[in-house]
């Protein structure tokens, strides 16, 4: 072990990996409560910092006790305001609340996304709710892990419910939902919402929908849209029920808190070992394939397998031949890993 790093074990001992002191501190004061541990590790992981892997080992045993919602829908249909009024309500039930919003710019850019949700700085001040926005720019496909680090650190972190909310209903916002425990997919009277919503996609991951502005003329036809393509599935499981609502005048959202209690019960009472088996081999593939790519693209960076780069980087050898050299040559791909470890 180094000299200048701290191993711990778990609660069913399993050795964890090793950390610096800097980071058992700030680990420490998360246990503790501290808000700011808690920002100074959500920055870490959404930075893929190396030491995230060892800080989501020390508190994973620590999660899977938040109720996990996903708010999504196309944008300007109030997702936001309806955010801004769950929070209050689960408030008043003296639940603690963290809200993940996931934005397509910068959490600084001060962007048109961000003013929309300039109303949830009513419960900045308030110490049980924690509100967080990361960015999807660049990302590449690494936001959905990103975003469950970040869950597993708030839920950690002892937050009772945890709100994520995207922007658009793209490939990378319906990763996300997966996520969720709970999928909310709210829609609005104009423009054909309800066919949108099916073309997307987010009929399929759709737990509870929501219509909301629900006083626009045309909610009552995308309900009863909505209701008939739940109609149509299949007769086995949770039926979606389909809430309308009236967010900025706080109409219709105690119905859909009382929906999503209704469905974190039916989850209890249904819980498939199966599926929470696959849940868990997916992530280790998704932890596992992660991590490679980031240490062979920093180690090729930095001096790993020197030839072969070389021998592509002058047209000598294509990259697929070269990929298959390594990946077939157990000994290469270890000199590769040892190289990352090395310029660590």
């Amino acid at each position: 072990m180094k000299a200048d790093s701290v191993e711990n074990t778990g609660s069913h001992g399993a050795e964890t990996a090793p950390i610096n002191p800097r980071l058992e501190a700030l680990l420490k004061r998360f246990a503790q409560g501290d808000q700011r541990a808690l920002a100074r590790l959500i920055t870490l992981v959404e930075n893929r910092a190396p030491e995230r892997n060892a800080v989501i080992e020390r508190i994973y045993e620590k999660t899977g006790h938040a109720h996990t919602i996903g708010i999504t829908g196309p944008p300007g249909a109030g997702k936001s305001t309806l955010v801004n009024v769950l929070i209050a309500k689960y408030r008043a039930q003296q639940k603690r609340v963290a809200v993940l919003a996931i934005d397509p710019s910068s959490p600084f850019s001060g962007g048109a996304v961000l003013g929309d949700r300039v109303r949830m700085t009513d419960h900045y001040r308030d110490p049980g709710v924690y509100i967080r926005s990361i960015s999807s720019r660049g990302s590449h496909g690494g936001l959905s892990r990103a975003a469950r680090e970040i869950v597993k650190l708030l839920d950690a972190f002892g937050h009772d419910i945890i709100i994520i909310e995207t922007v658009g209903v793209g490939q990378t916002e319906l990763a996300i939902m997966d996520l969720a425990d709970t999928t909310v997919v709210v829609t609005i009277p104009e423009g054909g919402d309800a066919v949108q919503v099916m073309k997307a996609g987010l009929n399929e991951i759709a737990d509870i929908f929501v219509v909301n502005k629900s006083d626009r003329e045309g909610a009552d036809r995308v309900k009863a849209e909505l209701e008939l393509n739940v109609h149509l599935r299949p007769a086995n499981g949770w039926r979606p029920p389909v809430v309308m609502t009236q967010a900025s005048a706080d109409k219709g959202v105690d119905k859909l808190v009382e929906m999503l209690a209704k469905h974190k019960d039916y989850l209890d009472a249904h819980r498939d070992p199966v599926r929470e088996a696959n849940r868990r081999a997916h992530e280790l593939v998704e932890v596992v394939s992660g991590e490679l790519a980031q240490r062979a693209s920093r180690s090729l960076r930095t001096g790993g397998a020197e030839e072969l780069v070389a021998s592509v980087r002058h047209g000598r050898l294509n990259p697929y031949s070269a990929a298959r050299r390594l990946l077939e040559n157990p000994a290469a791909l270890g000199e590769l890993l040892a190289a990352h470890n090395n310029a660590d």
